[in-house]
């Protein structure tokens, strides 16, 4: 199904300095013209005429004033519009699809749920252009579509493609992106889930204001997002951030699809911990409620994915510096359960002469915020950042 959006609908075509001065409303909020205008270094004529142009699209106003603390005339303020565009993250996964619409802002104003009954390629294209249809039906200016998958995103002669995707099955390179864009009628980008995540946070999560972030992403498995000097990490081929067989000091009884019985996803991830719990990544909820209430065996595979987490976060502070690290996502339980193994492993690894003052941000998680990501990540490209 293509269809073409109403007229006037359409992300509008904006020159260099448009963008930045609407990336600063987005990042910072509302702002005085003179700090905009310092801040991208424009000048105050510059300003005004690009706040004008901006007032025409319907991006942003000119909102109240605002006193400074010092003596001096009221500033005028101007405020992002964060119902002018509207843009779909969608979360692809083995048996469902996530989806949200996020503002110009990234609030989320609409999601939805559905299972995935057919896995091939067509079938999940045609599945994300409805749903994109249905949830923008009435909003304003639907701008384009993100989706994101735990997969590798490679671009394959000028298309992003999916070229590996063990929860879908698909083989060889999949031009998602072009599909949905000529299925749906709107630009559409594809990315690796936790880099979704990342990108997410980097802009409108934990890591705002930080210009460099580390984002550690545990479920089913493990994987990292890096931010370095305010630009997403994407790796020669797009496959950075795979930490899966890095090994770690704890033990387990589990082995990985490599092999090994010391590695991360041995370790730390859902399937390690119920495994060396001696139970099935299906009876993870019952691995958890037993630890919870005491059970030695469950309880002890948490501790060791405790430990094997704090080493891996100790490595990045030791390799990268960065100003945060954040660890989330839908299996970090062991946080809860053992967080004295995750700060004595962090303590253990960290150089002696690696900043201890790095803060490590665990931050809650529901699985559609992975859905929220794809969304930040459409948002980003309409800027032209790396995502």
């Amino acid at each position: 199904m293509t269809t073409t959006w109403g007229p006037g609908a359409a992300w509008p075509e904006l020159h260099d300095a448009q963008r930045a001065v609407l990336a600063a409303l987005i990042a910072g909020g509302s702002q005085p013209r003179a700090d905009i205008a310092r801040a991208l270094a424009l000048s105050r004529t510059s300003l005004t005429r690009i706040t004008r142009e901006l007032i025409e699209l319907g991006f942003v106003t000119v909102g109240e004033t605002s006193r400074r603390p010092t003596r001096g005339r009221p500033v005028e303020l101007i405020d992002l519009v964060p119902a002018s565009a509207h843009f779909v993250g969608v979360k692809l996964t083995g048996d469902a699809l996530y989806a949200v619409v996020t503002d110009l802002a990234s609030q989320v104003v609409a999601s939805k749920e559905t299972d995935l009954a057919e896995r091939d390629a067509a079938s999940v294209v045609a599945l994300i252009s409805r749903t994109a249809h249905e949830l923008l039906n009435g909003l304003d200016r639907p701008s384009a579509i993100g989706v994101c998958l735990a997969g590798d995103v490679e671009v394959v002669d000028g298309d992003q493609c999916i070229v590996d995707s063990a929860f879908l099955g698909w083989e060889g390179p999949v031009p998602l992106a072009r599909l949905i864009a000529e299925a749906s009628g709107l630009p559409a980008t594809v990315s690796n889930d936790v880099n979704a995540l990342t990108a997410a946070h980097h802009w409108f999560g934990a890591g705002v204001g930080t210009r460099s972030l580390v984002v550690v992403g545990v479920g089913a498995g493990i994987g990292t997002g890096i931010v370095i000097e305010n630009r997403l990490v994407t790796g020669a081929h797009g496959r950075q951030g795979k930490i899966g067989h890095i090994f770690v000091p704890a033990r387990g009884t589990r082995r990985c699809a490599l092999g090994h019985t010391g590695c991360a996803n041995a370790l730390v991830t859902m399937p390690g911990i119920a495994e060396n719990a001696g139970r099935t990544l299906k009876e993870y909820p019952a691995v958890l409620a037993a630890a919870r209430a005491g059970d030695p065996d469950a309880l002890l595979a948490f501790e060791e994915a405790s430990m094997a987490l704090g080493a891996i976060v100790a490595h990045f502070i030791n390799v990268l510096d960065p100003e945060k690290v954040v660890v989330t996502g839908e299996g970090i339980d062991m946080v809860e359960l053992a967080p004295a193994r995750l700060r004595a492993a962090l303590a253990d690894r960290l150089d002696p002469r690696a900043s201890r003052e790095i803060p490590v941000d665990v931050q809650p998680f529901a699985f559609d915020q992975y859905a929220w990501g794809a969304a930040i990540t459409a948002i980003r490209r309409q800027f032209g950042a790396t995502v």
